[in-house]
């Protein structure tokens, strides 16, 4: 029998809440495709030369999170901190872009692949947290790195994130911890055959657009009325 192949975004939901992961996948292809806003923000991330360049009125009209003067200066500091290892050169000059991985266990789009060493690169158009990644995004990381891994018979050991609307470009290191935690998601992806428990973190529902669907909403009124 052959092995579900799990969809890197299913596995980025799923570890992020198990229930809305069920939901997502029920959707058709077509409401599961990002809106045109998200590509305006990832094309940020291929013009980032461009941008420490321009004057602040263009950069005005780029879908920035940060005002132009401190966009820059972020920007800036990640390229000083990146361009001593060589790092800022390997983000900025590609071979590779949006490519289509197939892994062992997992498939999916890394949106650059660096080389020497070989590396995915992922990029997010929200906000990173103040310390290195949200744990969804690094589940997806480490299946990245391990479906390119698996396609060019090699171990990969680190995985980039960027967020280009905040100028903030990280890695991360495929810690024991983390394989485990992509594990985790993994199994919970193939064995849902139903909507699994509602998360007891109900802060995650708040713009949830399949909280009336989960019904959590209902609950959660029950509760603030006194009767859940």
């Amino acid at each position: 029998m052959s092995r579900q192949l799990v969809a890197f975004s299913d596995l980025r939901t799923a570890a992020y809440c198990p229930r809305k992961c069920y939901y997502q996948r029920r959707q058709s292809q077509d409401d599961r495709e990002p809106p045109p806003s998200v590509e305006t923000i990832r094309s940020l991330s291929r013009r980032y030369d461009e941008l420490l360049e321009a004057d602040p009125k263009t950069l005005a009209e780029e879908p920035l999170a940060l005002e132009p003067v401190a966009y820059q200066s972020q920007l800036e500091t990640t390229r000083d901190r990146l361009a001593a290892d060589g790092h800022w050169q390997r983000l900025c000059t590609l071979e590779a872009r949006d490519a289509l991985l197939t892994g062992r266990d997992c498939r999916g789009i890394v949106h650059k692949v660096l080389t020497e060493p070989l590396e995915p690169v992922l990029v997010s158009t929200g906000k990173p947290p103040e310390q290195g990644v949200w744990e969804p995004q690094s589940v997806q990381a480490v299946a990245a790195a391990k479906a390119l891994g698996w396609e060019h018979e090699t171990p990969i050991e680190r995985a980039w994130l960027e967020y280009p609307a905040y100028g903030v470009v990280r890695s991360i290191t495929l810690t024991t911890r983390r394989k485990a935690r992509y594990r985790r998601a993994l199994r919970t992806v193939r064995e849902m055959d139903g909507p699994p428990a509602r998360t007891s973190n109900r802060s995650k529902c708040e713009q949830c657009e399949f909280a009336d669907e989960c019904g959590v909403r209902t609950r959660t009124l029950r509760s603030l009325l006194g009767f859940g």
